[in-house]
């Protein structure tokens, strides 16, 4: 591929990520749709799109497994249910760190070895997260910000057990659809607090359809042509373009406490991942996709 077609790529498929935490915001903020309801809805228009896109990709298959279906699972419901009281940028800020710091962690116990600039920056990431969530009246509802960091940690999960797992779309698409039954589950359980109308349900099949099928697809097809260094920073982007989103779409605050962690998590994290030297056998935290 071309740089500028890698560049396009690449820039469509962190849209599409941040594009998730606005969807799924709105939906429930501004709309009827249940946390429930939408993380089925949008699980069932994801594995739809990522099946159909598996037949047309050519590639090793890969059918997917159950285990790392339900930690898709558990990202999409901790996911949905944080954002019926997280702004978009907080949530999505929360999610990214969660999840590359469930990757780094991987590799510290894998036995890689951080250097005094990596740990300088993971002692930054850190504060900027306590910082974040600190009593106060600009600080995130704290259940929201568990939940969603409980969502970070199962993405993080399922990204490492994607690592050598077969093509990427084909796998992606099995555990797409392995998730959907234990969704229908979940709404079933919670069929007491039900609640659909018809924006709420067009902003989970947008989310599952385009922002999660079509991010992903995009995604895959430009990670083979970025260095592992180039796939990971450009992630950081993720939580900037949801933060931008939700000043101009959901008309969400950019207060100075967000915005001084934001720069200490994602100028921490990026100090680590910029500087990593993995151990043998541990896989880089670059290719996570985010959201």
């Amino acid at each position: 591929m071309s740089p500028a077609r890698i560049a396009v790529l690449t820039t469509l498929a962190m849209i599409a990520f941040a594009g998730n935490s606005l969807l799924c915001r709105v939906a429930l903020k501004a709309t009827a749709i249940d946390a429930a309801s939408f993380t089925t809805i949008r699980l069932l228009a994801g594995a739809l799109v990522l099946a159909l896109a598996a037949r047309l990709h050519r590639g090793a298959h890969g059918a997917g497994n159950w285990p790392s279906a339900l930690a898709l699972f558990a990202y999409a419901a901790g996911f949905s249910y944080a954002y019926v009281s997280l702004p978009a940028a907080s949530g999505a800020l929360l999610l990214f760190g969660a999840v590359q710091a469930t990757m780094i962690g991987y590799g510290l116990w894998r036995g890689e070895r951080l250097g005094t600039a990596q740990l300088g920056g993971l002692g930054l990431a850190g504060a900027g997260l306590v910082a974040l969530l600190l009593p106060g009246l600009s600080a995130p509802p704290l259940a929201g910000a568990l939940l969603m960091l409980g969502a970070g940690v199962a993405w993080g999960v399922y990204s490492l057990r994607g690592r050598g797992a077969g093509d990427p779309t084909h796998v992606t698409a099995g555990n797409f659809l392995r998730a959907v039954p234990i969704g229908i589950a979940l709404s079933a359980l919670t069929w007491a607090h039900r609640s659909l109308d018809g924006a709420g349900v067009g902003y989970a099949v947008a989310s599952g359809a385009l922002a999660s099928g079509v991010g992903y697809a995009i995604w895959y097809t430009a990670l083979p042509a970025l260095k592992a260094t180039s796939a990971a920073t450009v992630q950081l982007s993720v939580p900037v373009i949801a933060a931008v989103g939700g000043i101009i779409f959901l008309g969400e605050p950019l207060t100075l406490r967000l915005l001084l962690a934001s720069a200490a998590i994602l100028g921490g994290i990026a100090l680590v991942i910029l500087n990593r030297r993995p151990a043998a056998g541990v896989p880089p935290a670059a290719t996570s996709t985010n959201r």
